[in-house]
């Protein structure tokens, strides 16, 4: 249980915080947009992340029932990846042999980065994206669909 209520805090309601926080500030604005981050494992069914996958799935939820609630004034969308080399999965991607092991488990054969994310997060919060609300965006390398062969 304190696993689980770890994970909750430090994603699930911790987003909440923030949204409490700066809710006057979005529905302010003539418009506004927000991304959320969530994890391929909230819909995976991964070993191994049971706790992760139920505060990223309350994360999912939580933002499209926020984007019915504030369309059209806030946008909200969520972003799911898979492995990305950032310093919190150092412990799965500290080797060279590490990080080309995890890279052919993904269909694209590589690892995510913080740029492939970054990416996506900015597209969301532009103009550019001003008919998109309520969504999650599995940017993982086609990990969530695809089945990786041999």
């Amino acid at each position: 249980p304190e696993a689980f209520e770890s994970d909750l805090h430090i994603n699930f309601l911790g987003l909440v915080k923030v949204m409490q926080t700066v809710l006057s500030q979005l529905t302010a604005a003539p418009q506004s947009s927000v991304v959320a981050f969530s994890s391929v494992a909230a819909t995976m069914g991964m070993p191994f992340h049971t706790s992760v996958a139920a505060a990223k799935g309350a994360i999912e939820g939580f933002s499209k029932a926020f984007a019915a609630e504030y369309a059209p004034k806030v946008r909200m969308n969520v972003i799911a990846p898979s492995l990305t080399d950032t310093p919190l999965a150092d412990k799965f991607l500290n080797s060279e042999e590490k990080k080309e092991k995890a890279a052919l488990r993904n269909p694209m054969k590589k690892v995510g980065t913080p740029q492939d994310i970054a990416q996506m997060t900015a597209f969301l919060l532009s103009e550019q994206s001003n008919w998109i609300t309520g969504q999650v965006f599995a940017v993982d390398g086609g990990m969530s669909t695809l089945l990786v062969n041999g």
